[in-house]
């Protein structure tokens, strides 16, 4: 992958790893988007979405890690969705 390419990829990362840390700060305002997912121990989840989504933000904006955080972003979304799906 050129380096033009992977600028939007480069920002995506860093913009995905940046709403990840927002978790911590504010993490209030994730709870009525985890809550339908994790309706138990609801705050211990919005940190631990926090954390994988710094990870991932932090692995896609990375171009040698890229390909395996884009994998990791398929299955935290897996995993989001079955949870909601779940918790219905």
């Amino acid at each position: 992958m050129s380096q033009q390419n992977s600028r939007p990829a480069t920002i995506a990362g860093l913009i995905l790893a940046v709403t990840g840390l927002s978790h911590f700060v504010v993490p209030q305002a994730y709870q009525k988007l985890t809550e339908p997912a994790f309706p138990n121990d609801t705050r211990k989840h919005i940190y631990i979405d926090g954390a994988i989504e710094t990870a991932v933000g932090l692995g896609i904006a990375a171009p040698k890690t890229r390909k395996v955080a884009l994998l990791g972003l398929v299955a935290y979304l897996l995993y989001l969705g079955g949870n909601a799906v779940r918790n219905r």
